[in-house]
Parts: structure tokens; sequence; C-alpha cells
């Protein structure tokens, strides 16, 4: 049986993975059938099918996207995934990079219950903008 420590970050990882590969449905299958996202504040996303839509809208945007998972933490059910996104911009051919994190609480079955999300904003614009 693996460790805590190797199924967690095999989970960040494979999460990681997921949204590089450009499949929506692979992203929502780690959340549970009533999972979370909510990203600076914003509205939650909830439900797998509405997260796989999510992900669809940012895979529009980002269809290059590729995302790195650059540290993994965890006390308990809680977890920190810190990561790196990188990609051309669809409407823009701007590269972008934009780095944060995503605080979980995992179910039982090591699955994302909630996400909350944070990133810079004013820096994702100004990439966005080119300047």
């Amino acid at each position: 049986m693996a460790s805590i420590r190797d199924t967690l970050n095999n989970l960040a990882r494979d999460y990681a993975i997921a949204w590089s590969s450009g499949d929506a449905d692979a992203v929502a299958s780690f959340y549970t059938q009533d999972g979370r996202i909510t990203t600076n504040r914003g509205e939650p996303v909830e439900g797998r099918a509405a997260i796989a839509e999510m992900a669809r809208d940012v895979y529009s945007d980002f269809p290059d996207l590729e995302v790195r998972c650059d540290m993994m933490r965890w006390a308990g059910s809680h977890a920190l995934f810190v990561w790196t996104r990188e990609g051309h911009h669809a409407q823009t051919g701007n590269h972008v990079i934009a780095r944060g994190w995503d605080e979980w609480e995992l179910a039982p079955d090591h699955l994302v219950q909630s996400s909350v999300g944070w990133f810079d904003t004013d820096d994702l614009q100004r990439q966005l903008e080119g300047t």
C-alpha cells in the first residue's frame, strides 16, 4: 500500500498531467461529484459537469496549456497544490505564465471536495496585453 506522501504526490502529478492533456473530463474526474472550485474569491463552480465546462473555457483561451506542480503539501484532509500554468493566449498569441496555488479539501478517497485557488490577475492581464 502506498504511503499518504506517495498518494498525494501522485495525485498532484496526475492532476497537472490532466490539465496539460486538454481533456476537460479528465480534469473534472479529480473532483467528487459535488466538488467545487473557487478562484480568487469568485463565484464557485460546482459539480463535475460544471468543472469540466470551466476547464473547456480555459482550453479555449489557452489551447496549448501546460500545468506543472511546483510543490505539494498536506495536513490531514487538507492539501496545497502549488502550480505554474503556461500557454499561448488564443486571441492575442501572447505567451503567458501564471503562478498560483489551490487549497484542497480532500474526500476520504482523495478526490477533491473543494478547491480554493489563487493567482495574480493583474499580472495575467499585463501578459495578455503584452505590457
